[in-house]
């Protein structure tokens, strides 16, 4: 295969189910797009399900809505419970949807924003479908990352919430890191199972609405430079496409756009920050988050040396 994957190197999908979170636009829509025109099941979960179902309308395929806000972890055990009464097997989960530099707020449970909607609420809603994905070889749990993830990243255990004082961009940073960090602990965890992997991707600049929130200094220079430095959605998305379904790829792995600083560009394997590979906070962290959320995976911690 050559370096330049592309959707038509997506392989058939018919027979496979796949649920989405954030797909009715963006990354997400054009992620659900393309999985739904190589022939799988698609359910589009979305907080918003009127323009769920105007983008499913959009898609054609077999593709549904199924409402979830990853803000409130209610939201995530009601979408989780009625997932697992339509579907009997889960192929893909792409843990997709996302805020970023929100201003203050927190979720529902009280959690800061960005690391509530963005980690926890994916979190959860992995623990309560996984065993959906467990009898399912060639499964796969995909979370999006950022390149945010390198900047100011830190997991603040000592104040994840944010309450001391809040930094948008380091809280963003903070949840992207998370996200990394989860990847590899589940696929620490899933590793002896020998059927689901866990894999993490990232979008490189991609020209969506996510960035509404960007402080000024940052959304400016972008909006005016946006055809030389950002991608589509379309091009931004193959990197979550590629670890989906290209049969290449492995548990734990990451996979970005390949042009210099991994802004654009066809995707392929990348690396992490070193601090995302750190597995006594990716442990850590994944006590924090069950203690959170109250889910526990049923697959357990692995002893590490």
């Amino acid at each position: 295969m050559g370096e330049k994957w592309t959707t038509a190197d997506i392989p058939d999908q018919r027979g496979r189910v796949a649920v989405v979170t954030g797909a009715n636009t963006g990354l997400g829509y054009e992620t659900a797009r393309a999985l739904a025109g190589r022939g799988a099941s698609v359910v589009l979960a979305v907080r918003d399900t009127g323009k769920g179902e105007r983008a499913a309308a959009r898609m054609g395929g077999d593709v549904t809505v199924q409402e979830l806000d990853l803000a409130s972890l209610d939201s995530v055990r009601a979408a989780a419970a009625e997932l697992r009464s339509r579907l009997d097997r889960l192929d893909l989960l792409i843990n997709n949807a996302g805020v970023m530099y929100t201003p203050k707020r927190t979720t529902a449970d009280g959690f800061e924003m960005q690391f509530g909607t963005n980690h926890l609420g994916h979190f959860a809603l992995t623990g309560l479908l996984l065993d959906l994905m467990l009898p399912v070889p060639g499964s796969r749990v995909v979370t999006v990352s950022s390149t945010g993830h390198r900047i100011r990243a830190a997991v603040h255990f000592d104040d994840l919430h944010w309450e001391r004082s809040y930094s948008r961009v380091a809280a963003y940073g903070q949840s992207k890191l998370a996200n990394l960090m989860f990847t590899y602990e589940l696929q620490r965890r899933l590793a002896a199972r020998g059927t689901t992997v866990a894999v993490a991707a990232h979008p490189g600049l991609s020209d969506t609405e996510l960035t509404r929130n960007a402080p000024a200094a940052l959304r400016l220079p972008v909006t005016w430079m946006a055809p030389l430095i950002t991608q589509t959605p379309a091009m931004g998305a193959l990197p979550t496409l590629r670890a989906a379904t290209d049969p290449g790829v492995l548990g734990g792995q990451y996979y970005g756009p390949g042009g210099r600083t991994e802004v654009k560009g066809h995707p392929r394997l990348v690396a992490s920050s070193p601090e995302s590979y750190e597995v006594a906070v990716q442990q850590r962290l994944w006590a924090v988050s069950e203690d959170l959320t109250g889910v526990t995976f049923p697959v357990g911690a692995v002893a590490t040396a």
